[in-house]
């Protein structure tokens, strides 16, 4: 079975997530994905074929990742979040994270955890 893996950057952080997908192209490839709005075209733009964009995050996307983790369609995200800028759609931020953590989902909110997660989802 193929795992599911979302991918979410605000914008402060997407030149990482890029950077990062570029090192794990190939664990990357091997998933299907899902990504917000810029950072599914960011993702494409490298290659990366495999993605099912949805809406961007202040249109509605971070709910429609959210709303595919409730379906159990989605086994981790990696979302970096820019913790210092403030969001206009800072709700929907928390509810994502909120529907992740009560799924018991893998989650990624830096490199860091996102290196470890990528080799072990």
């Amino acid at each position: 079975m193929i795992k599911t893996l979302a991918l979410i950057a605000h914008d402060h952080q997407k030149d990482k997530l890029i950077d990062f997908a570029k090192r794990n192209f190939k664990e990357l490839s091997a998933l299907k994905l899902y990504a917000t709005g810029t950072t599914a075209k960011r993702l494409a733009q490298i290659g990366l074929t495999n993605i099912t964009a949805v809406a961007s995050g202040p249109l509605g996307g971070d709910l429609q990742i959210g709303s595919l983790i409730v379906e159990n369609k989605i086994d981790g995200m990696i979302f970096l979040w820019d913790p210092l800028s403030p969001q206009p759609h800072d709700v929907d931020v928390k509810a994502l994270l909120r529907i992740a953590v009560l799924k018991n989902i893998f989650l990624a909110s830096n490199l860091k955890s996102a290196e470890s997660l990528i080799h072990h989802l």
